[in-house]
């Protein structure tokens, strides 16, 4: 099954071919989540959020989402964060992505300041903007996995361009993609019965060293890691460590979310993880 979601390609690999109606709601599942999530569609919960203060009820896959956002939040120093949707849109990373600065880069607010979360309602004192780009898309991953299991599917690999996520026996190899160059790999691992995920300052980037991966305490895109992967159990874990590794060294991500990870740095310095299941080139 191949299809756009989110803005990017997806696509799902299985045994057999997938009936209609577990397509279906897949494709219901992914919508749902944009409605919640999403900053650049002005009828989303985060789009309202952004508008108005208030008290707001979160989907269910809020706890899990902003306590992982919680735990990095710590790990980095305040650097990783959900409340970077102003610096985004001041960056040009905005809802009609102009990809023009509208101004001076723009710390966001911190998270004691502006947001309150007691597991089910978000209250929000004043507007604040909600990226929930570092982890989103690899929750959104395990999502579509739990509608696949739902549907009778118990082995499959959901892959949303860079963020995979696999259930089943036995393993696949999956190459590290050059930061520089999507034709050539850095390395390769061994993916089992879990997730990987990727990022990359050349992945939606713009202007002179302009893209997405943007420092809470700055307002400025990062620019001394260049490209991370990271594997863990569930594909919300891979993708917030693989942020999180352009924020502050792996030995500082809790060991408790069971994360293997590798990241490059801007001067070419690769590091891996203790137990990493693969190996890099270089």
């Amino acid at each position: 099954m191949r299809f756009e979601g989110i803005g990017v390609p997806w696509e799902i690999e299985t045994a057999a071919p997938l009936d209609a109606a577990t397509q279906d709601a897949i494709l219901k599942r992914i919508e749902a989540y944009d409605l919640a999530w999403s900053r650049f569609r002005t009828d989303s919960l985060v789009a309202r959020i952004a508008r108005e203060p208030g008290q707001w009820q979160l989907p269910a896959e809020a706890g899990p989402l902003l306590e992982l956002y919680r735990e990095l939040y710590a790990a980095t120093g305040g650097r990783m964060s959900p409340l970077v949707g102003a610096s985004l849109d001041r960056l040009g990373y905005d809802a009609g992505l102009s990809l023009r600065a509208s101004g001076a880069p723009l710390p966001a607010v911190a998270w004691e300041d502006a947001i309150s979360w007691d597991g089910s309602m978000l209250s929000a004192p004043r507007p604040v903007s909600i990226d929930i780009g570092a982890a989103g898309k690899g929750q959104l991953c395990d999502l579509v996995g739990e509608v696949l299991r739902e549907h009778g599917v118990t082995e499959f690999v959901v892959d949303a361009s860079g963020d995979i996520l696999r259930r089943g026996a036995g393993t696949i190899r999956v190459a590290l993609e050059h930061p520089a160059d999507p034709r050539l790999a850095v390395g390769v691992v061994e993916l089992g019965d879990g997730a990987i995920c990727a990022s990359a300052t050349n992945r939606r980037a713009w202007g002179d060293g302009v893209h997405h991966i943007v420092d809470a305490l700055t307002g400025l895109p990062v620019d001394d890691v260049v490209a991370t992967w990271a594997l863990a159990p569930d594909a919300m874990t891979a993708d917030g460590v693989a942020t999180a590794l352009f924020m502050t060294s792996g030995e500082r991500i809790p060991r408790a979310l069971g994360a293997q990870w590798a990241r490059i740095s801007a001067s070419g310095r690769i590091e891996v993880s203790d137990g990493f299941p693969g190996e890099v080139f270089g």
